[in-house]
């Protein structure tokens, strides 16, 4: 599959490529409260689950900071996909870059492709979370992660 094909997303904010940074690596703070372990560090490794829909593994395989973050899928589960797998050994990928406009946050799924089952759905909720959760985390210090279930 061709990078051309990688679901990609660009916000652009008048916050410093620290800030930015900072908010990336605060995954709690704009994906979801239900995350165990760590986000932040290289090798690190959490887990994310949303209800029985969703769980994945993350690694932070390469930690630039102020620069760059990736996160590896080792494991993924969907309930709602014929390959339950979907994912699994694809790579979500943050780089931060300063412009003329202030600094730039490009986001990447590595893998995620139109020929996923999840597409549609991932996709869309990518795009929220980076273009509206993210963005408000950046700009507000408040963002709009998944509640951490009861």
């Amino acid at each position: 599959m061709g990078e051309e094909e990688d679901f990609t997303t660009t916000i652009t904010v008048d916050r410093t490529p620290k800030q930015v940074f900072a908010a990336v690596t605060d995954t709690r703070g704009w994906w979801s409260q239900q995350i165990d372990g760590g986000t932040a560090e290289l090798g690190d490794e959490f887990t994310y689950a949303f209800g029985e829909e969703h769980r994945c593994t993350m690694k932070l395989t390469e930690v630039e900071p102020d620069a760059k973050v990736v996160w590896r899928v080792l494991e993924n589960y969907f309930s709602f996909t014929q390959d339950r797998t979907e994912w699994t050994g694809t790579d979500v990928v943050f780089e931060i870059s300063e412009n003329d406009e202030g600094t730039q946050l490009r986001f990447t799924h590595r893998g995620l492709g139109p020929e996923y089952e999840c597409y549609d759905t991932c996709s869309k909720a990518w795009g929220f979370y980076v273009n509206e959760s993210l963005r408000d985390l950046i700009t507000t210090g408040v963002g709009k992660p998944n509640p951490k279930a009861a």
